[in-house]
C-alpha cells in the first residue's frame, strides 16, 4: 500500500469514526426528547439544537424520523439483552435477578451523574407502523425469553408458564425504577436494590405458598357487555381498550368511533378534546382500584390475607373484565398538570398498598420488607396484567391465571405452587 492509499484508508476510517459518533449524538438526544415529550413531541428542529446542528444535517444520519426512532429504541432494547444476558450467566435465579436489577440501578446512578439519552421509555413502540413496530416486538421477545430462564431452563407446561409471569412481573418492576428512583438519594442504592431483590427472591407473605384471597362484598368495580354504544361508558370503554392496545397516539378519535360505530361528533357530545377522555379514564380506572383496596381492607383476613385479596380480585379484572385497567403507557402523552395529577393519585393508591403491608408486617402475616418498595412492585404488576390477558387465557381456569401471575408477589421464586410442583 502507498503512503498515499494510507492516509486515504485513515481519512475514511476518521471520517467513519465521526460519522458514528455525531450518529449516537443524535441518538442519545432524541432518546432524551423522547423520554420528555414522546414521539410525536420530538421534533428535528429541537434535536438539532440539542447536538448543534441544523434541522437539515439531521436528516444526513436519519432521512426519516420513523427511522430515528427505530434506532433509539434498537438501542435501549439491545442494552436490555446485555443485562439480560449478562445476568443469565450467574449460577442461580437468586444471582440472576441481583444482577439484572443492579444492572438498572447502576444506569440510574450513570443518570444522575449526567449522561442523557442512555434509555428510552418503550411505551410508545405500538404507536409505530406495524413495519416498523414487528422486528422491535421481536427483540423485545426475544429479552422476555432471556430473562424467563433466570429461574430455571427447558422448563415447560405450567412451569414455563409461572416463569413467564415471573419474567413480566420483572421487567415491569424495572420499568418503573426510573421514576420511583428519583425519591432516593444514589447514596440509599446499594440498599434499595438489595431490598428489592429480597422481595422478588422471597416475596411477600410470611409464609410461602399462603394465597388464600377471599372474594370482595362490593362488585361495583366491574363493568357488564351492555352499554349503548352512544353512552360515556361505552366510549371510556372503547377508549381504555385501545390506548392499552395501540397506545396514546395510536388511539385516534376516528378510531374510537370507529369502533363503536359513532360519529365523531358523539365523541365530542361526550368530550371536549382526547386529552380530556384520556384523563377520565385514568379517574375511572383509579376510581376502581382504589374500591377493591378499600373492599379488601374490610376483608375477614389477616394483612396478607386482605393484600392477597385485592391482587387477586385486580389481576383478574385485568384478564377478564370489558373494561380493563388503563395502562400508564398514555401518561407520557398527556399535558404535564394532567399528568402530574395522575401522578399525585397512583401514589397515593401505591401509599395504600405499603399502609397495607405494614398492618400486614404488624400481625405477623407479611415479611419484614420495605413496603413502599414493596408498593412499587405491585402497582407495575398489577398495572401490566393486562399485557398478560392471551397469557392468561392459555391457562387451565382463571383462578390459576390469577394464583400463576402473582405467586411471585406472593412468594418470590423460592418455590413454585403447588399446581406446578
Amino acid at each position: 500500500m502507498s503512503a498515499a492509499d494510507g492516509n486515504s484508508a485513515e481519512r475514511v476510517s476518521g471520517e467513519t469514526a465521526r460519522f458514528g459518533k455525531r450518529r449516537d449524538e443524535v441518538i442519545h438526544a432524541a432518546s432524551t426528547l423522547i423520554n420528555a415529550v414522546g414521539v410525536k413531541g420530538m421534533t428535528f428542529a429541537e434535536l438539532a439544537q440539542a447536538v448543534g446542528l441544523n434541522a437539515t444535517s439531521i436528516t444526513y444520519y436519519f432521512d426519516r424520523k420513523d427511522k430515528l426512532v427505530c434506532a433509539v429504541y434498537e438501542e435501549t432494547l439491545d442494552w436490555l439483552e446485555q443485562a439480560a444476558s449478562t445476568a443469565a450467566a450467574e449460577p442461580n435465579p437468586a444471582a440472576r435477578v441481583r444482577s439484572f436489577i443492579h444492572a438498572h440501578f447502576a444506569l440510574r446512578q450513570r443518570v444522575r451523574e449526567g449522561e442523557k439519552g442512555l434509555v428510552t421509555a418503550l411505551s410508545e413502540i405500538r404507536t409505530l407502523e406495524e413495519e416498523a413496530q414487528a422486528p422491535l416486538l421481536a427483540h423485545y421477545a426475544r429479552i422476555i425469553e432471556i430473562v424467563r430462564g433466570f429461574f430455571g431452563k427447558d422448563r415447560t407446561g405450567m412451569r414455563r408458564s409461572l416463569d413467564t409471569a415471573r419474567a413480566h412481573v420483572l421487567m415491569e418492576a424495572m420499568f418503573w425504577l426510573p421514576v420511583w428512583s428519583e425519591q432516593y438519594s444514589t447514596r440509599d442504592f446499594d440498599r434499595v436494590e438489595a431490598r428489592l431483590s429480597d422481595i422478588f427472591a422471597h416475596g411477600l407473605s410470611v409464609r410461602p405458598g399462603d394465597w388464600h384471597p377471599v372474594p370482595l362484598d362490593n362488585r361495583g368495580w366491574r363493568t357488564g357487555d351492555n352499554a349503548d354504544s352512544d353512552t360515556l361508558d361505552a366510549f371510556m370503554r372503547a377508549a381504555t381498550e385501545m390506548i392499552n392496545q395501540r397506545g396514546y397516539r395510536g388511539a385516534s378519535v376516528n378510531r374510537i368511533a370507529a369502533e363503536l360505530n359513532v360519529t365523531k361528533g358523539s365523541f365530542y357530545h361526550h368530550h371536549e378534546a382526547k386529552d380530556d377522555l384520556v384523563a377520565d379514564c385514568f379517574t375511572r380506572s383509579y376510581d376502581r382500584l382504589s374500591a377493591i383496596q378499600l373492599a379488601a381492607a374490610r376483608a375477614p383476613a389477616n394483612g396478607w390475607g386482605r393484600i392477597a385479596s385485592a391482587l387477586a380480585e385486580a389481576i383478574d379484572l385485568q384478564f377478564r373484565d370489558p373494561m380493563p385497567l388503563l395502562r400508564t403507557a398514555a401518561l407520557q402523552a398527556l399535558p404535564k398538570d394532567a399528568r402530574d395529577d395522575v401522578v399525585l393519585r397512583a401514589n397515593r393508591l401505591a401509599m395504600r398498598f405499603a399502609g397495607m403491608l405494614a398492618d400486614g408486617i404488624a400481625d405477623g402475616s407479611v415479611r419484614p420488607v420495605d413496603q413502599i418498595l414493596a408498593s412499587h412492585v405491585l402497582m407495575p404488576a398489577l398495572n401490566a396484567a393486562y399485557e398478560a390477558r392471551k397469557w392468561a387465557g392459555r391457562q387451565t381456569d382463571p383462578a390459576v391465571a390469577v394464583k400463576l401471575y402473582a405467586w411471585v408477589l406472593c412468594a418470590g421464586f423460592s418455590c413454585d405452587p403447588p399446581e406446578v410442583g
